[in-house]
């Protein structure tokens, strides 16, 4: 009969799956055994190497439905990664190569993190971005050096989550051709049936969001053979909406919700197994022919990826490997840092458009844009064209989206990307913010508008509890320089590190410090920008807030109050020193006001007393707000004062009474 090993295939996949679940009495069944016969069928079309996972030209495959990870990992051992059935038998188990969701880093052959629905789709569409553009800057009218797909699994669940419907939409916008996206529609969400919330025509949806549409019955091998090879070929974004049964072979449960996230049972898996053919006493079964047949991945790899060296080597490809070579291995030092020694004043948002501008210019690789917001977030890369073939992505009003496809795309070897909103849109794209942090993903977040400064346009667009929250999420740096020259050393420091990073900028005009200050120290995350002899106080700030200190501490000095200024550009990065570090910024013997104009409740860590904002902002003009809110030299002085339980007096200097 035709499609017998196909079918063998394909229940060996189901049972693996089964039996992985089983054993860890918990997971989801339902998706690896709907999605077994168009895996299979894929299986033929996917161009990767097993033994070498990180082969530039291969293709990439994205589980955007994570939960599905007992199939990922049948793939991966079937397919001859480093992942032992030993590893499956340790499935969901603490330390083991098979965890609950995917993770990039953690498991051989995983492409990018994903858990949280819709992200693999966003991510998807970056690695499609990420190629599209690598391949315009090497590739020729002759020769393609970079030449692979993306294909991405995703599921009902995935298209209802809005970051699909934003990163579609833009991949339908950039006619992303060598983007496949398999959606898996057997019409199932845990609570049931999907028509109880959701009865959209996801046909014309994404005809309207400009992608090529193919509609299969997943169970049919020939009709997915047929889809994989047209998409292939396409000249736009192509779904194929692929029609499948949740739990495909589990007896009674077939179809069902109750498949989706919960083990099957041994007496359904035992009864399955013998209506296929397999014995029903064997757990984690393969047959000697489905192997042969998947491990053909790794002849096919292998040849492959000596073709494609071997198509390097070529003569006349040498300016395309020289350029591919730059964007693989990006030299810092030829970074020509703007120098900001001799400006009065500037915002920091405007310093660090001049520094995005002089990393674009000298690294090949760096690239990124803005949510809409490019004049604001002042991250127009002057001179450097527009993606794809250019350096400045416009993503559109789609927070979330772009974050997700700047994860992929700095994982994808060839880009270090930026994406750029205000501070207080950092809520709309948080979740690809953790993911980033938990993948240590150096992706660069740039967050302008970065407190009440941004003042008329009131308390909806002044982040408060920002910093707190990002501060909090491990592995993920959050910078807010005091002035530009802080600015660049904060980023010579964030582009070493192995995580992301954040820059919180701000609105308004910040003046540049003069006191020397030992740079070195800002990738400390710390540092005392002035010392007095026999201080008992310290007041540690960042951003605009470090400069009304400073002053408050003349004042204070003048009362006989000997202060301490410490700035903090990033929080994170101090709070990893040793206590020794630690101890030579912020003097143990001294009483410690924290200063920043947001919640600041993480300072109280190192701080006796937070002068932080207690409450939203208002809508005036910033320097209004800041007055109305206490972060002025005055109020700093008496918050001083009372720390240490001294009178506050007034003291004059220069004419100014305080």
């Amino acid at each position: 009969m035709a499609y017998e090993l196909e079918k063998k295939m394909a229940n060996t996949i189901r049972f693996l799956a089964a039996d992985m679940i089983q054993k860890a009495n918990s997971g989801h069944p339902g998706a690896p055994m709907g999605l077994a016969d168009i895996a299979v069928v894929l299986s033929k079309h996917l161009k990767h190497n097993p033994k070498n996972p990180k082969w530039l030209n291969r293709d990439r495959l994205v589980f955007s439905g994570g939960h599905a990870s007992a199939l990922v990992y049948s793939l991966l051992h079937l397919w001859g990664y480093d992942v032992s059935l030993e590893d499956l038998k340790e499935f969901r188990q603490l330390g083991s190569k098979t965890p609950g969701h995917p993770e990039f880093g953690h498991t051989d052959g995983v492409e990018i993190t994903t858990g949280p629905l819709g992200q693999g789709v966003a991510n998807a569409v970056g690695f499609a971005m990420a190629k599209e553009w690598t391949a315009n800057k090497v590739n020729s009218e002759t020769c393609e050096i970079i030449d692979h797909k993306v294909y991405c699994f995703c599921g009902d669940g995935d298209l209802q989550e809005g970051i699909s419907y934003e990163a579609c939409s833009l991949a339908g916008r950039l006619k992303l051709k060598d983007l496949i996206l398999i959606y898996d529609s057997n019409h199932i969400t845990i609570e049931g049936d999907t028509t109880i919330a959701w009865a959209e025509d996801i046909e014309t949806r994404f005809k309207a969001q400009d992608w090529d549409v193919i509609k299969v019955n997943g169970h049919c091998y020939e009709e997915v053979d047929k889809a994989l090879t047209k998409a292939k070929s396409a000249t736009k974004p192509t779904i194929i909406i692929a029609n499948t049964i949740i739990g495909r072979g589990a007896m009674e449960l077939e179809g069902s919700h109750e498949t989706h996230g919960a083990p099957l049972g041994e007496k359904i898996i035992e009864e399955a197994k013998a209506k296929y053919g397999f014995p029903k006493d064997k757990k984690f079964y393969i047959p000697d022919d489905v192997l042969a047949a998947f491990r053909e991945a790794l002849p096919r790899g292998e040849e492959a990826e000596k073709a494609w060296i071997h198509l390097q080597k070529q003569a006349p490809l040498s300016e395309q490997n020289e350029a591919l070579e730059r964007l693989l291995n990006p030299d810092f030092s030829k970074i020509e840092w703007p120098n900001f020694s001799d400006s009065k004043e500037m915002a920091t948002r405007d310093s660090n458009g001049q520094i995005l501008n002089a990393i674009a210019k000298a690294v090949p690789g760096f690239l990124g844009g803005s949510a809409d917001l490019a004049p604001s977030n002042k991250t127009t890369l002057k001179d450097l064209g527009d993606f794809p073939k250019g350096k400045n992505i416009h993503f559109g009003i789609r927070e979330h989206s772009m974050a997700a496809i700047t994860n992929a795309m700095a994982l994808y070897g060839t880009i270090i990307p930026f994406n750029a909103t205000f501070f207080v849109f950092s809520d709309y794209l948080k979740p690809a913010a953790r993911v980033a942090a938990l993948t240590k993903i150096k992706n660069y977040f740039i967050w302008t508008h970065d407190s009440i400064g941004v003042g008329e346009d009131g308390p909806t667009h002044e982040p408060i509890e920002h910093l707190g929250q990002f501060r909090a999420l491990p592995n993920f740096y959050v910078w807010r320089p005091a002035d530009a020259t802080e600015n660049v050393e904060a980023w010579k420091a964030a582009l070493n590190l192995d995580a992301p990073s954040a820059f919180v900028l701000s609105r308004q005009k910040l003046k540049t410090l003069k006191p020397k200050r030992d740079f070195g120290e800002v990738s400390k995350g710390a540092y005392i920008v002035k010392k007095r002899e026999g201080a008992t106080v310290t007041i540690m700030a960042s951003g605009s807030e470090l400069m009304p200190s400073l002053k408050a501490a003349c004042y204070l000095e003048k009362m006989g109050i000997k202060a301490n200024v410490v700035s903090l550009p990033c929080f994170d990065l101090f709070d990893e020193q040793p206590s020794e570090y630690k101890k030579s910024v912020i003097d143990p013997q001294t009483k410690v006001l924290a200063v920043e104009a947001a919640r600041g409740l993480e300072l109280y860590k190192y701080a006796d007393d937070v002068l932080g904002m207690e409450g939203f902002g208002a809508s005036a003009p910033a320097n209004k707000l800041f007055e109305k809110f206490g972060f002025t030299i005055a109020n700093i002085k008496a918050r001083v004062c009372q720390l240490v339980g001294v009178e506050n007096q007034e003291v004059t200097i220069d004419g100014c009474t305080l």
